[in-house]
Parts: C-alpha cells; structure tokens; sequence
C-alpha cells in the first residue's frame, strides 16, 4: 500500500499562465488527494489580466532557457490533443521568419499614407499614458546625438542561438499579408522538426488551464490581491496568507481575509511578484501592443523595416511632433487562430508597475505608432480594423542591471516557493513550469528537467 500523503493547504498566487498551469499540473500529480490536499489560487484582478492575456502566444522551440523549452513544447502538443486544444484556444503550428523592408517616400504616397513633412517646426513627442499617481519615474533615455528622437529596442525575444538559426531564404507564396515589392531579405527561422514554431492563443489558454484546474477542485478566488504572507515563529515556516478581496458583497474593497494553517505558498504574480517578495527582483517591463482583425496565414514575421528619415506619421504630425524613431523599426507581427493578427512593439519603463493588472496604463500614441510602421508593409493589415491597443508588463529578473532567467522553486523560507520571471516566454514555458512545481511540491524534486540554474536559493531568494 501507498504511503499516505500528508494533509497539504497549497495557495498559489497569481491567475496567470504560470499559476494557472502550475494548478492544472499540481490536480493532476499521480499523489494529488482531493481528500487530503486544498488548493486555493488568488489572483488580483482576474484569469489572464496581464502578460498572459495580452502576449503574441508564440511557442518555439529556439526559445529559451534551453532547460525549459523542449519539455514545455511537447506539453503544449500534449495538453492540445487531450483538450481539443486546436479548438479551445488554436493551438497550431505556424512559420516564421524575419522580413528586411525597405519603404520609399513613393511607397507611401501611393497608399496614400502621407508624403515627407518638414521637421523644423516639428516638436518631440510626449508620452501620452494617463498621469499615474506614483508616474515620477526618469524617463528612459534617448541617444545623447539626437535627443528628439531614438533608436527602436526590440523585445528580449531571441537570443544569440535563436538569431544564429535564421538563414536566408525566398519569400513564401502564401505570405500575402505583406507588400512583397519592398521586401528585400527574408529569412526563415530555424530547422524543421528542430526548431519548430506554434501558437496558442494566450487568452484562452491560460483560461482553459484555471477552469481545468477548477473541475478538479481548485479554489480559484477573484478580486484577491495578497498583502501579506506570514510564517510561523516556531517553524519558521509560512503559514498564513492575508489577501484584499477587492469583490467583497459588503461593498468594502479594503476588507481583509485571512486563509491559515498554510503549509504552502507558490508566488506566480507575474512582474507583482517582486513587489510581493523584494529579494526575488522580479521587476516588470512595459510593452504595447495592437490586435486587428483580419484573417491571414499562419505565419510569426519579426521585421527590420527602413523607413524615409523625413516622414512621420499622421497621428504625430497632426500634434506638431517628430516621428519618435529614427532609421529602422522593428515591430513583431503574428497572425492569430480566430480571426486575429497581433502585433508588438518596444518596451518601456516610462510608468511604473501598478497595484494590479487591471490598472495598467496603456499610451495609444505608441500603439498608433506600431499601426502606422506595420501599415507602411502591409496593405491588408493598413486596412483591417484595430480591435484592442494594450499595453502589459513582463515579468523580469534582473540582477545588477542585467536579465537573469526565471526562478523555479522553493526559496530560503520553508513553504514559500516561487516561479516568475519568464520575460517574454511566459506562455511558451507555462506547461513545463506548472509540471516541474507539481513535481518539487509532491515529490521533493523535479523529474522531467534539470532547473538547477533556475534555483531560488542560488540567487539568495
């Protein structure tokens, strides 16, 4: 006869991918006893309010960390088979590629987008988010050579041995969507049946994570926002977790509840994780991001696109301002299941990360900017109707300036353990990081992957 498992109240933090999936996986360990184990997920706001709402939802297996990826991949072809993923959140493959553009004055005056504009009376452009209440912040800095102006950053997306798959190659017959005329390079990323790109749609993904982890009894609690998490004096470990139930009937959102005699705490908040634990340094990273709706081919296109030095778009120059890059832009563009194209632009840190997701402040003058620079590419997109301008924050671990990867596992204090900070493979990596914390939690150790580099403690957490 099996051991008996002992009697374990497990709180997860956070409603995104990475909560969600670590739920899923913890109901469907083999030594998972509903008699014997409570589960309970808090989330602040709700299922997929964040990142994990608002990514691209791109899988690839030239993502990293490498210790991570191939697991998670296979899960994700896995977790699709057995839940009709295809039609409950478009799981697909789909093709991938870098596109080099170039776009002339001509182009764009024979779309009609606008001709040259003199920039001598033209005034650098503000950022336009809403004033937030602690919105201090230094803004980022532009090149010291042309403070009007700066260079485009790309997303931390791909890494040296990501870029070092791409070669070149003719652009495909189906990818219609994209002004073939100014395209001058195209090439195609990584190697079939190695390197392989997919997709789910992240909204619906993480969401069809929590309500299969509900069937299985999870205690998924809405409006939640943690504000403390105490241990036990003789212990030492957690043991109480306070949170704000921001949905109180009594109409007070300030009302605190308290859920004790907690023998585990998992923080999956996501970039709030670090205002949650600060020795974690998880800290969040702003991106914008556009969703039209258009039905298009199956393909991820990252961009390098040259555009005229004298042009600015429409939405900048009726404002008086300059175009706020200078020489080329690179906004990310994936065609979507359900009738979508997504697309992404740079990050920031101009506003600092709010209490909650659903406070995040989005500047819609960054997001017409991305409309504007993907319009001058891609006649059909130019047309399409734009059906959300967002703006999200992605979870980071930083350390002395510079990105680290995720952490997975149990910190320095017994019971509090953690998994955040996947940048902007948080949805890719969700099923492997769900599976390895069902396997630290019920078995002491993780099975399916070496995450030594990933520990916690290592990093003093």
């Amino acid at each position: 006869m099996a051991a008996q498992q002992q009697k374990r109240n497990i709180v997860i933090v956070g409603g995104g991918i990475i909560g969600c999936t670590t739920a899923y996986f913890l109901t469907r360990h083999p030594k998972f006893d509903p008699a014997q184990h409570t589960i309970t997920l808090l989330e602040a706001s709700s299922i997929a309010a964040g990142a994990s709402g608002k990514a691209g939802g791109l899988l690839a297996l030239w993502a990293y960390p490498e210790c991570l990826v191939p697991l998670s991949y296979r899960l994700h072809r896995e977790l699709a088979d057995e839940h009709n993923g295809a039609e409950r959140w478009g799981y697909r493959q789909v093709g991938c590629g870098t596109i080099g553009a170039v776009v002339k004055n001509a182009d764009l005056k024979a779309r009609g987008q606008g001709t040259s504009t003199s920039t001598s009376d033209l005034k650098e452009p503000n950022d336009t988010t809403a004033a937030a209440p602690n919105a201090n912040l230094p803004i980022q800095a532009t090149d010291s050579k042309d403070k009007d102006s700066k260079d485009w950053e790309k997303l931390p997306k791909q890494d040296t041995a990501a870029t070092s798959l791409l070669s070149e190659s003719v652009l495909p017959s189906d990818l219609d969507w994209v002004n073939a005329s100014l395209v001058r390079s195209w090439d195609v990323m990584g190697r079939h049946g190695v390197t392989e790109t997919a997709q789910a749609h992240p909204f619906h993904f993480t969401n069809a994570m929590a309500d299969l982890a509900a069937s299985k009894g999870v205690d998924i609690r809405l409006g939640a926002k943690v504000t403390n998490i105490t241990s036990s004096n003789d212990s030492g470990r957690v043991d109480t977790v306070e949170y704000q139930d921001r949905n109180s009937t009594s109409g007070n959102e300030n009302e605190t509840k308290t859920i004790t005699d907690v023998t585990d705490v998992i923080l999956t908040a996501g970039p709030w994780t670090g205002k949650i634990l600060p020795r974690s340094k998880i800290e969040g990273l702003r991106a914008h991001s556009v969703v039209y709706e258009a039905e298009v081919s199956p393909y991820a296109v990252f961009t390098d696109i040259e555009l005229p030095s004298d042009w600015t778009p429409e939405h900048r120059r009726v404002k008086g301002q300059k175009r706020k890059h200078r020489g080329h832009v690179d906004p990310e563009i994936y065609a979507r299941p359900f009738g979508e194209v997504y697309a992404c632009g740079e990050p920031d840190k101009t506003i600092p990360l709010p209490e909650t997701a659903d406070q995040v402040q989005c500047d819609e003058d960054q997001c017409n900017d991305l409309i504007s620079y993907i319009a001058t590419v891609s006649p059909v997109l130019a047309s399409a109707p734009v059906k959300a301008k967002q703006a999200c924050y992605l979870p980071q671990h930083v350390r002395f300036g510079e990105e680290r990867g995720p952490l997975i596992g149990q910190t320095s204090t017994p019971g509090l353990w953690i998994a955040a900070g996947h940048t902007c493979w948080g949805i890719q990596n969700g099923p492997a990081t769900g599976l390895l914390m069902s396997e630290l939690i019920f078995d002491g150790q993780t099975k399916s992957a070496d995450i030594d580099k990933l520990d916690p403690k290592k990093f003093k957490v």
